[in-house]
């Protein structure tokens, strides 16, 4: 039946953009920590992934979390030679995490989930009005 085939593709897309929001959390929870020791670095920002796989059972494609890769740009270096995380030059590293982008990050993944989430509902609307029309 192809509308159970669409929920299924459809809660794919849920799951996916559930691990995405919870990687995106993660990076707000720790957008302004430090390194732990002198010099060190801090927490790095990290980029969820997707990759298409086809599903035999579905005999569809379906979108999966991939690989969680870790944000390459530079940390930012602020003086503060009182901070227990500072270097030699009195320098401590900044998380690589933006906020702002993060929250627009969230956003379009909440919209994603939630177009997802609307194909399973307008799916399961569908089946019971078949049903209704079939009792009738």
């Amino acid at each position: 039946m192809d509308v159970m085939k669409a929920i299924m593709v459809a809660a794919t897309g849920l799951r996916a953009q559930s691990s995405r929001m919870r990687v995106i959390s993660e990076n707000i929870a720790n957008a302004h920590s430090t390194g732990l020791t002198p010099g060190g670095d801090p927490f790095q920002r990290k980029i969820s992934t997707f990759k298409k796989e086809f599903d035999d059972d579905l005999n569809a494609n379906v979108v999966v979390a991939g690989r969680i890769l870790k944000d390459q740009s530079a940390f930012e270096l602020k003086y503060d030679p009182s901070h227990p995380a500072a270097n030699a030059e009195g320098y401590i590293k900044l998380s690589n995490v933006n906020e702002l982008i993060e929250m627009a990050d969230m956003r379009e993944a909440q919209r994603s989930y939630e177009a997802n989430l609307n194909v399973i509902t307008s799916s399961r609307t569908m089946i019971s009005k078949t049903i209704d029309i079939l009792k009738g």
